[in-house]
């Protein structure tokens, strides 16, 4: 199998996806439904680009819990080549979850690897249930996460319960992302944690997330 990083799988999809189009159907009892509503077309197009990697001879695993992080390993290591593949309506804002929040904080706090995972994100168009693929983005966290007025962190939440971690506007548009790079978007989730678990547990999420970046990578991190 001919292994891939992402960037190299995103050239191959701008070059080969991007502009095409596609239907999803459902076949029960000899009925077969054309699908028209976007609710399945995430998750669709995660399991589609699987069978699109295996098509081609391209190297990938799955973690054990399809749930867990990340979608896709594209190397036998855990710690490298991690990808996550999200998607939304390409004339909407994007409103897709990058991930659960309290879940996200955890995994980096003990996996800090986690937090330079790749995102590869699919913008698509869907009319009379014909799916175009708009456009394709590679991007890291910092890149597609967003701000708001009420948490440096923008999320979901309900009931002043955060559920998840929203995207920004701007990748979408070709302007600038609201954090420059990992160190602004970890001063956000801290400055989220803050105000959200109270002071003990945002410095116990610090203080455990910079031991272990630099157990993991033999450099300090500083935030």
């Amino acid at each position: 199998m001919k292994k891939l990083n992402a960037n190299e799988i995103y050239d191959d999809l701008i070059e080969n996806v991007k502009g095409q189009q596609g239907t999803i159907f459902f076949n029960l009892a000899d009925v077969c439904l054309k699908v028209d509503g976007t609710d399945t077309v995430g998750k669709t197009l995660q399991e589609w680009l699987k069978e699109y990697l295996k098509a081609n001879n391209y190297y990938f695993r799955e973690p054990a819990n399809t749930q867990a992080f990340p979608d896709f390993f594209l190397d036998e290591k855990d710690d490298i080549n991690l990808l996550e593949i999200k998607s939304f309506h390409y004339t909407k804002t994007p409103a897709f979850d990058i991930a659960n929040f309290d879940s996200y904080c955890a995994k980096i706090e003990f996996d800090p690897y986690c937090l330079y995972a790749d995102y590869l994100v699919f913008g698509y168009e869907m009319i009379d249930g014909t799916i175009s693929i708009e456009d394709i983005w590679l991007k890291k966290i910092w890149e597609i996460a967003g701000t708001s007025a009420r948490y440096p962190l923008k999320t979901q939440i309900k009931r002043d319960v955060i559920y998840n971690i929203r995207p920004n506007s701007n990748f979408k548009k070709g302007k600038p992302s609201v954090f420059k790079n990992e160190i602004d978007f970890l001063k956000a989730v801290e400055g989220t944690i803050r105000p959200y678990k109270g002071e003990q547990r945002a410095t116990e999420w610090k203080n455990n997330f910079c031991k272990n970046y630099e157990n993991h990578f033999g450099r300090e991190i500083l935030f």
